[in-house]
């Protein structure tokens, strides 16, 4: 019996493929390596491009929110992996695979990937030294850009606190690696700068991985360091690890201590220095009225002053009582300077936050590191941490009570 001919549209013919297609379990999530070619950025943020090998092409596409994702810049002629599904764009009747997520494939694609970005960077001017600011000798207040937790955070606080305790410190904490990790970042060094916080912004993390790094390898952390008007120190990983955020630092350090310190001066060698400064203004002192009594004793000697003994005893005495005068007033002077200076630490230590942690005092802040002052700003159920002069704590708002205020 001859089978009846099945007329459709073009419409119909696409519809019913692309529905065989996308009920294909095997294609609906599935990776595919090749070689990039026909690359095109849409100015809506979607990728096209062509997978290639060496008998065949497939058409594909990466959305704007996928592409959003991705830690490198595709371009012709590199090997990726991309993983998606198959379906078919019924207009022009192709089927071809929309991309969620793309990585470099092969060997030391992460690193090829690391030297492609560097070196775009490099010709754009963002590693030009003329555009290095310095850090400043005495900073009020130091904004610290890293993870809330982990030996980052703890050795950055604590040698801050060591060398230069008349320094604040602003920690703006966020995730340093996994996706989004980089637009946290960027977007933490652009609220400091637009909000004015900090004289200095130290940013970084502990060591890790290429992978772990790459977050401080990503063009828009890149692009807030450099077009930060706050100077910024890097401090990622360890000495031997480079990212492209150290290139592109006012100032690199080989890790987060070391960031701290350069961060700061010590305050043990500024009273060194102190000290020094007055031993050798001392020094010129004594040497000056050594000077003029050796000058003194020569005109006394002369013979236009055989009649005047009493005069030249008098001035002498007046001399001697002058030096020590001048040595009472410098000691009393350095005495002071040196007071106040005390008192100044004091104080400041004093209303120190940090200071407070070791009280008792906890820190307590929003998911999104807004200090909470009342409880209108939480909501029951709502998440929120406590800073501790220890560590930090993950907290749950079971109940809250308000008090009552007396009308």
């Amino acid at each position: 019996m001859e089978q009846e001919l099945l007329t459709v549209s073009v419409s119909q013919l696409n519809h019913y493929i692309k529905r065989v297609i996308e009920h294909n379990g095997y294609l609906k999530n599935i990776c595919i390596q090749g070689e990039i070619s026909n690359f095109k950025h849409h100015p809506s943020g979607h990728l096209y491009i062509t997978l290639k090998d060496e008998t065949s092409t497939l058409r594909a596409v990466m959305f704007r929110t996928a592409a959003q994702s991705l830690r490198f810049i595709p371009e012709d002629g590199m090997k990726v992996a991309a993983t998606g599904r198959i379906s078919v764009y019924e207009p022009g009747g192709t089927y071809q695979l929309y991309i969620e997520s793309l990585t470099p494939d092969g060997e030391g694609a992460l690193y090829q990937a690391f030297l492609r970005l560097k070196e775009k960077l490099e010709k754009d001017g963002l590693f030009d030294p003329t555009h290095k600011k310095s850090i400043p000798l005495f900073p009020d207040v130091v904004s610290v850009v890293t993870a809330a937790s982990g030996a980052a955070v703890r050795d950055i606080i604590h040698v801050l606190k060591r060398r230069y305790p008349l320094a604040a410190v602003k920690l703006f904490p966020v995730p340093v690696q996994g996706e989004g990790a980089a637009r946290s970042i960027a977007e933490a060094i652009r609220f400091l700068n637009e909000k004015n916080i900090g004289d200095v912004i130290i940013a970084g993390r502990g060591g890790g991985s290429i992978e772990d790094l790459w977050a401080f390898n990503e063009e828009v952390v890149a692009r807030a360091i450099y077009d930060s008007k706050i100077p910024v120190i890097s401090a990622v990983g360890h000495e031997t690890d480079f990212t492209i955020a150290d290139f592109v630092a006012d100032l690199r350090a080989p890790t987060p201590s070391a960031a701290a310190e350069l961060a700061v001066p010590n305050v043990q060698d500024l009273q060194n220095t102190v000290r020094s400064l007055y031993a050798k203004a001392q020094n010129r002192i004594e040497y000056r009225l050594f000077a003029a009594q050796n000058e003194l004793t020569k005109l006394a000697g002369s013979a236009a002053f055989y009649n005047f003994p009493g005069s030249i005893s008098d001035l002498r005495i007046t001399v001697d009582r002058l030096q020590k005068q001048s040595q009472d007033a410098l000691y009393d002077i350095m005495n002071q300077r040196a007071q106040r200076l005390g008192l100044a630490a004091s104080k400041l230590q004093t209303l120190s936050p940090l200071s407070n942690f070791t009280r008792g005092y906890a820190y307590p802040a929003k998911t999104d590191g807004t200090h909470i002052k009342s409880v209108t700003q939480l909501e029951a159920g709502e998440a929120f941490s406590l800073k501790l002069a220890d560590g930090l704590v993950d907290c749950i708002a079971k109940t809250i009570y308000q008090n009552e205020i007396d009308q």
